[in-house]
């Protein structure tokens, strides 16, 4: 066991586990943060997706000790009260169907949305072809990202001119 100190949601954390031991696990029967789902466990699917320093990846295996000292962020993180552009834009287009792999895949595209504001439908299927979906939502994806890079470019557009979005 070794102490390994992070921050998760922007709050600094010490969890005293396993090195080798899983970030999903850590989150999941550590902290006590559900959200991020188990799905494969060998980083195929995607529903375990969460941020590591504004990067998406995969928590099913990644070593705990490799995030000492860093960020994570989870889809609780995203926003307290589902606001983030994606998560509005995914309501909207009522994407989720069981709704298992939807933070995994919401995570993924509030990280491509963050390095792309306007991605292409190619730019899209790049990025979330990793996050599998077994309901086949991919063109209720597809359109909710399109939303959301909406959203965020009026919100954007908003504060540049001291408005509200």
């Amino acid at each position: 066991m070794a102490e390994i100190k992070f921050n998760v949601n922007g709050k600094p954390q010490a969890v005293n586990v396993s090195p080798a031991m899983p970030l999903l696990w850590v989150l999941r029967d550590t902290l006590g943060m559900t959200g991020t789902k188990f799905g494969c466990g060998m980083a195929l699917c995607g529903a375990c997706t969460v941020h590591l320093n504004g990067q998406a990846i995969r928590s099913c295996i990644t070593p705990v000790s490799s995030i000492a000292g860093k960020n994570i962020t989870t889809i609780e993180g995203l926003s307290p009260d589902s606001t983030h552009a994606v998560q509005r834009a995914w309501l909207e287009n009522d994407v989720p169907q069981c709704g298992y792999c939807q933070s995994g895949q919401i995570m993924a595209a509030a990280s491509l949305l963050a390095k792309k504001s306007k991605p292409s439908d190619a730019d899209i299927d790049e990025v979330m072809k990793g996050n599998l979906c077994r309901c086949g939502t991919y063109q209720g994806i597809r359109a909710a990202i399109h939303r959301a890079s909406e959203i965020l470019t009026a919100s954007n557009g908003a504060a540049n001119k001291g408005g509200v979005a």
